[in-house]
C-alpha cells in the first residue's frame, strides 16, 4: 500500500497485448488474450473507473485477479462481476471492502488460460496471508504484486508475517531460473529476478534483528529496514 494522490489513471503500453495501468503510485496490469483478458488488481478506486479504461483497451471479456487485498489493489473491484483471489486472502478482503462483487477462488497451481497466454498461480504469503504471484512461463515473466519491489515492502500490521515472507522468497528462488523480468505493483518497472534473492537475504536479516531501524521515507507506523537492494517497513 502507498500514499495516494489524485491523478487520472494512465495506461502505458508494454506491447500489443499488455498494458500497465498507473494509479497514483500503485499499478494494475492488463493482459489481452485471444479468448479473454486478465486484469491484475483494480487500483485505489478514486482516480476514475478501471473498468471503463480497460474496456477502451480491449473488447475481450475481463477476468479480474487480485494479488492481495490491500486497499490500493481492490478499489475498483465492485465494477466487475467477480474478483478472483486465493481463499486465504478472503477474510482480509472482506475486512477492507463493502463491495458486492462475487469472489471466486484461485488455488496454488491453478493456470489462468486467456488464449495464447497462461499464468500459473503461486501462493506467496507474508505480505498478506493469501498473497499470490502469477508466473508466465512461456514469456518468462513473474507478476509479483507487492511482495517484490525496489520500493519498500510493507511488513507491519497484523496480517503481515516476515517468517512466511522468507519461506515465500525461498520458494521463488527455486523458480528464479524461469524468470527474466518481474512486474511489480509499485516502483520501477520491470525489475530483475535478482530482486528475489535481495529480498530473501534482507528479510532473513530483519527477522534475526540484524538490521538497524531507520526513519521511514513517508509517515507510516513503522520503521524502515534496508539491506542491499531490498527495503521493508516493519
Amino acid at each position: 500500500m502507498v500514499e495516494q494522490n489524485t491523478q487520472p489513471l494512465q495506461a502505458v503500453r508494454i506491447d500489443d497485448k499488455t498494458y500497465r495501468i498507473e494509479d497514483n503510485g500503485t499499478r494494475a496490469l492488463l493482459f489481452i488474450g485471444t479468448k479473454r483478458s486478465l486484469l491484475v488488481d483494480s487500483g485505489f478506486g478514486s482516480a476514475g473507473s478501471m473498468r471503463k479504461l480497460v474496456e477502451e483497451l480491449t473488447d475481450k471479456q475481463v477476468m479480474l485477479v487480485n494479488t492481495h487485498a490491500d486497499g490500493d489493489h481492490i478499489g475498483c473491484n465492485a465494477e466487475f462481476d467477480s474478483a478472483h483471489m486465493h481463499p486465504a486472502e478472503m477474510p482480509y478482503y472482506f475486512q477492507n471492502t463493502k463491495a458486492d462483487a462475487a469472489v471466486s477462488p484461485l488455488w496454488e497451481g491453478d493456470v489462468i488460460d486467456i488464449g495464447g497466454r497462461n499464468f500459473e498461480v503461486l501462493l506467496i504469503p507474508g505480505h498478506t496471508p493469501g498473497s499470490i504471484a502469477l508466473l508466465d512461463r512461456e514469456n518468462r515473466i513473474l507478476v509479483s504484486g507487492d511482495s517484490l519491489s525496489e520500493t519498500p515492502v510493507f511488513m507491519f500490521g497484523e496480517v503481515r508475517s516476515i517468517h512466511a515472507y522468507i519461506a515465500s522468497m525461498e520458494k521463488l528462488i527455486k523458480l528464479q531460473g524461469l524468470i527474466d523480468e518481474i512486474y511489480p505493483s509499485h516502483g520501477p518497472f520491470p525489475i530483475a529476478p535478482s530482486q528475489i534473492k535481495w529480498a530473501y537475504e534482507a528479510a532473513k536479516k530483519l527477522a534475526a534483528g540484524e538490521l538497524p531501524p531507520q526513519e521511514p521515507t513517508f509517515p507510516v507506523p513503522a520503521k524502515m529496514y534496508s539491506s542491499g537492494k531490498a527495503t521493508f517497513f516493519y
